[in-house]
């Protein structure tokens, strides 16, 4: 007879019983959607293209918005820590943990959003989701120039000199990512999580 003294009852029942584990985990038609788009992601990711244009927070906004703030962290979180390694722009170093903190606060935020939506079709959701890219986008920005300014501070520079450079460096990109997001998720958000909810493998979820 096994020994489960050393458990909570309660505690141990919890862990072995398949219904108290996250959704994601059980679901295997959510894992494979969400495979789907963690590939497609990641090959858009790691293709080349022009500095700081990408789709990959568009991408963890409607996975966030689709399958919930816990599944958009996952998903933002683990894009990042691939393209981290693999990036036509090199490898991300010291970087990484805050890309991966960023994208996963914009998967976060998908998942958030969705409780406030009132209505897909009227002008102001198209108003608020390019509003809420720039935002995102501005966040993300300070979040990895953080990361890029610590870089600065561990060879010796001054942490506010450190943070004034990284800054200052990453405008001119932050300006090109934010005015390319704004147009990316306003025209692209509400096509993308209609197509995704429409895949009867996401209608039959649960």
């Amino acid at each position: 007879m096994k020994d489960t003294k050393r458990f909570p009852k309660g505690l141990y029942g919890w862990i072995i019983h398949p219904t108290h584990m996250p959704l994601f985990i059980r679901n295997p038609s959510m894992i494979a959607i969400i495979s789907v788009l963690a590939a497609l992601c990641l090959a858009i990711q790691l293709a080349p293209r022009p500095p700081n244009v990408e789709f990959t927070s568009l991408l963890a906004l409607v996975v966030g918005f689709v399958f919930g703030s816990s599944v958009g962290i996952f998903f933002g979180g683990f894009i990042m820590f691939v393209n981290g390694f693999f990036s036509p722009w090199g490898f991300a170093g010291l970087n990484m943990p805050f890309q991966m903190v960023g994208m996963g606060v914009v998967g976060f935020i998908g998942g958030v959003y969705k409780r406030h939506v009132q209505s897909y079709s009227s002008a102001r959701f198209y108003f608020e989701v390019s509003v809420l890219g720039a935002f995102l986008t501005v966040l993300y920005d300070f979040i990895t120039n953080f990361g890029v300014a610590l870089s600065y501070v561990i060879i010796g520079m001054h942490p506010t000199l450190a943070v004034v450079t990284a800054v200052a460096y990453g405008a001119p990109f932050s300006l090109i990512h934010v005015s390319s997001n704004i147009a990316v998720f306003g025209t692209l958000f509400f096509p993308l999580i209609k197509a995704v909810n429409q895949i009867s493998m996401v209608k039959n979820l649960g």
